[in-house]
């Protein structure tokens, strides 16, 4: 992979910079935390993944089609493919529930990919690694095959680590490949990268219980709610109020905040002269934490409204992590703070 000389055109990164606020709000805030050519950067990325998810999660096409357009999205990425040919054959297939914004970025997916192909070959491989990821093993997670919930906490823990895992592990590639300061870590960031996007991911499948059952999905570990007494087959049947339904939910959550724990030890190792990726790593987790807050407070919460945290706690929490951000021993003391009365992970279902 060879980088373009002359950098990321402009008209591309004020595409890519609209875009984003179209497809993904959290992102939209989180990413122009980055220094200024990181940021740029794991926008792409973001976007690269955006597309993948794209073609995953639209309901008008098949499981074989979706492989197929998987396989030419990559061969585009690797300079294999013609990515106007393939956003010409993808985009006016999509239908159903995919958003507008979504179909204008498969639109416009040559600038994307543009992008991709203006970084360093590091920064290149590190993407194409991420979507080859990604899309493998979202083919095996089809929507609707698992419509009563995943096997096991092992699948619960795949599937998180092929939507969100192999994110971090790509941030992880990115941000080294960015500074050596952060580089010197790498080896304990890398370890820790995929219970970092484990983490986000699981608390997003809890606050999300109800809005995707009524996509037919739903990515809760079967023997979990098995072991307190509930049948997911009910799910959506039964009154959520059920005690083993909640007791069930609260393992889950100790589950998701032992992950953010690590992803806060995750954060702390990023050099103090590094505050906007820092800023960037604890906010979403202090979002996560505040939303594990509301889903424990109302575990018998039947809408994803219940639990959504309010404008007010995401500006509070923008401001704790760009005025204290470059504080370990701060950050970890209010996230101890904000993460009380949490059941834990060794203490399962206990609020």
């Amino acid at each position: 992979m060879k980088a373009a000389a002359n950098g990321p055109p402009a008209e591309d990164v004020a595409y890519q910079n609209a875009i984003l606020q179209e497809v993904s709000r959290t992102f939209a805030l989180t990413i122009p935390l980055l220094p200024p050519r990181l940021h740029v950067v794991v926008g792409t990325a973001y976007l690269l993944c955006r597309i993948a998810d794209t073609i995953e999660d639209s309901d008008t096409i098949g499981a074989e089609e979706k492989r197929r357009f998987g396989e030419m999205f990559l061969a585009t990425l690797e300079g294999r493919a013609d990515p106007d040919a393939f956003a010409s054959e993808l985009a006016p297939r999509l239908h159903g529930t995919t958003l507008e914004a979504e179909k204008d970025l498969v639109r416009n997916t040559v600038r994307v990919v543009r992008l991709t192909h203006s970084y360093s070959p590091e920064e290149q491989a590190a993407m194409t690694r991420c979507v080859r990821i990604m899309s493998e093993g979202m083919s095996r997670y089809q929507q609707g095959a698992f419509s009563h919930g995943v096997p096991d906490m092992a699948h619960m823990e795949d599937y998180c680590y092929h939507v969100a895992g192999v994110v971090g592990e790509m941030l992880t590639d990115l941000f080294c490949a960015h500074s050596p300061a952060v580089a010197v870590h790498r080896d304990h960031l890398y370890e820790l990268s995929p219970a970092f996007g484990r983490g986000l991911q699981m608390t997003n499948i809890l606050k999300d219980i109800w809005d995707d059952k009524e996509r037919d999905a739903c990515w809760l570990p079967r023997d979990v709610f098995e072991r307190h007494g509930f049948d997911l087959d009910r799910l959506g049947l039964d009154n959520p109020k059920s005690p083993a339904f909640e007791s069930a939910l609260g393992e889950l959550i100790g589950e998701a905040w032992s992950c953010l724990d690590d992803a806060m030890t995750y954060a702390t190792l990023l050099p103090k002269s590094e505050p906007g990726i820092r800023r960037f790593c604890f906010f979403p987790v202090g979002l996560a934490v505040l939303t594990l807050q509301r889903l424990n407070a109302h575990r018998d919460f039947n809408s994803g409204d219940q639990v959504k945290i309010t404008r007010a706690s995401v500006k509070k929490t923008a401001l704790v992590t760009m005025l204290f951000g470059r504080s370990n021993r701060l950050m970890r003391s209010i996230f101890r703070l904000a993460s009380r009365g949490l059941p834990t992970k060794a203490t399962p279902g206990q609020a």
